[in-house]
């Protein structure tokens, strides 16, 4: 029996195995690279998984605003599925 491969979104939290309309990003402290859905490249090195327009916005948005790549957040102590407050 395969396992099913989850994403979790960089911003909201939110967890699925079907990311339909999800985006990746790509970045670094010089470039960063949207695209849409790939299951390739989602599986890539530093690859960025955002469930949806507004999200990516929020990423690209801190991105510009630091300058450099955001870090990934720390879901580890949350309920899976579940969204910050």
């Amino acid at each position: 029996m395969a396992s099913l491969k989850e994403y979790r979104c960089e911003i909201c939290g939110d967890v699925t195995a079907n990311p339909v309309h999800w985006f990746l990003i790509q970045c670094g402290p010089t470039e960063l690279k949207v695209q849409l859905w790939d299951a390739a490249a989602a599986d890539a090195p530093g690859a960025r998984h955002l469930c949806g327009e507004g999200d990516a916005q929020v990423y690209i948005s801190r991105w510009f605003e630091s300058m450099c790549s955001p870090p990934k957040p720390d879901f580890s102590a949350m309920p899976s599925g579940r969204k910050p407050a």
